[in-house]
Order: C-alpha cells, then structure tokens, then sequence
C-alpha cells in the first residue's frame, strides 16, 4: 500500500450490509494513531473505544493537546450516491491539523471511523507513508473524490 491509500477493512463490508452504518446522517471522524497496532483490510473487528477485537483508541497519538483533540477531526457532510452501477461513498476532509510545538509526534496511519455506531465501528484507514511529527509542520488528509466506491466485478 502506498502512501495516502485510503484501505476499507473487510468488516466494514459486513458492518454495513447488516445496517450496523447509515452514512448519510452518521459522526465520522479521522483520528490518528501510532505506529504500535498497524491497521490491514483484514484487521479483526476495528473500533474506536467501542467494544470489538481491535480498539485503535487505545494507539491514539499522543499527547492528545496543541491542535489534535482527542478521537480526531470530523469528516462532515456524509454522502451515499449510486453513478453508474456503482455505489459511492463520499465525507468532507478532515479540518487539517496545524503546526503546533504542544502537537503529537508520532502520527503513523489515519483512522475513519463511525462515532455515531453503537461501537464505535471503524470504516477503512490512511497511511501517512511515515511517522509525522506534528510539531514540525501541519498535517492535511485529502481523500479522493468519491472516498470509497463499492462495485459488483
């Protein structure tokens, strides 16, 4: 995976086709984590201190002050569109987090995970490509335009 990929982990497929998600009205946020659990498509029921296999709260960047707030930046305007056979799941960025010397400074993958779910259900993740220290410069996730499309092959 190269860096910048936006990776869906397989649950959320599951999570989704059992309703467990309504994208259209749902809290996503992007929050960041350390390099000590890396995420994968086939990670073991993600969330974000919800209850599940894998709690990536517990690897949230630390310290959790100067601009990154705990859990994350939220991805506003959720949106669900069928374009052509092919359903298209899209969010707003996440607000970019500036430079800040009280910032984390181990920041290694973006999670995008569902505040609203019950266990805090995650979606899919970015690789930063690196360890970010953001207290050297700010830190902008831009996804792609849609986020995800899912497609019958």
């Amino acid at each position: 995976m190269a860096q910048g990929d936006v990776v869906i982990f397989d649950q959320f497929l599951v999570d989704a086709l059992e309703g467990v998600h309504n994208l259209e009205t749902d809290s996503i946020f992007c929050g960041l984590v350390n390099s000590t659990e890396v995420p994968a498509d086939t990670t073991a029921d993600p969330h974000w201190g919800g209850t599940g296999t894998t709690n990536f709260f517990t690897t949230e960047v630390t310290p959790k002050t100067g601009n990154y707030t705990t859990g994350g930046n939220a991805c506003a305007n959720p949106a669900v569109t069928l374009n052509a056979g092919a359903a298209e799941l899209d969010f707003d960025d996440p607000t970019t987090w500036s430079q800040n010397a009280s910032n984390p400074t181990d920041a290694r993958y973006g999670i995008i995970w569902n505040n609203t779910s019950t266990n805090k259900k995650c979606i899919g993740y970015v690789d930063l490509g690196s360890v970010f220290d953001m207290t050297t410069g700010d830190l902008t996730i831009t996804w792609g335009a849609p986020f995800a499309t899912l497609d019958q092959v």
